[in-house]
């Protein structure tokens, strides 16, 4: 099992390589960090990381994260050098940078407004008014199954989804299978997906 802190610090790692060092604050590593937990969850049917993930009042925050930058408040967070980033296998890095892609130009209020919209965030949160603080956990169980939504919504944003997803429902409208579309192209457009 990994550390929410060694993630937390691959992504600041990651924004600082594509540029983007000057926009990662402690709050939207935190929302990284949730939504990497989620779509691991839902790959693999177990958490990435031992800490809970809270529902404090601008989203999910990993409070070990939160404490880590605290200091910085809404600031850059320093870059850590890449000497003191653990080794990652390769299926939690592949995973990271589809998140990074799919997420990271964000800035942090919008993953925080995203992330309201959310059912793991609401169902934590449960009456509270918006403003209210709290540590509630955010359920393991809530977040993969909206890590689930997230592989569809990721997949479905894919450049080879509509040009297939038209070939099977051609084929399955038509009663035929498609001589186009064999089991290795759909291993090869998942492969596609996370590579």
């Amino acid at each position: 099992m990994m550390e929410c802190l060694d993630i937390a610090k691959l992504f600041i790692f990651q924004a600082a390589q594509d540029g983007l060092s000057s926009e990662m604050t402690n709050m939207k590593v935190n929302k990284l960090v949730y939504y990497l937990q989620c779509l691991y969850l839902a790959l693999y049917e177990e958490p990435l990381f031992e800490d809970e993930i809270q529902a404090w009042r601008y989203g999910p925050v990993c409070p070990p994260v939160y404490t880590q930058y605290k200091e910085f408040k809404n600031q850059q967070l320093p870059v850590p050098l890449i000497d003191n980033l653990p080794e990652f296998p390769k299926n939690i890095t592949d995973l990271m940078g589809e998140v990074w892609c799919f997420l990271g130009e964000h800035h942090a209020y919008k993953l925080s407004d995203m992330t309201h919209q959310e059912f793991p965030w609401q169902n934590a949160r449960g009456d509270l008014p918006a403003d209210a603080p709290s540590q509630n956990p955010l359920s393991l169980n809530d977040m993969k199954d909206f890590g689930e939504q997230m592989l569809d919504d990721i997949e479905r944003s894919h450049p080879e989804y509509q040009k297939m997803i038209e070939v099977v429902l051609t084929d399955a409208l038509s009663g035929k299978a498609s001589e186009d579309l064999a089991v290795e192209d759909i291993d090869e457009w998942v492969d596609a997906i996370f590579a």
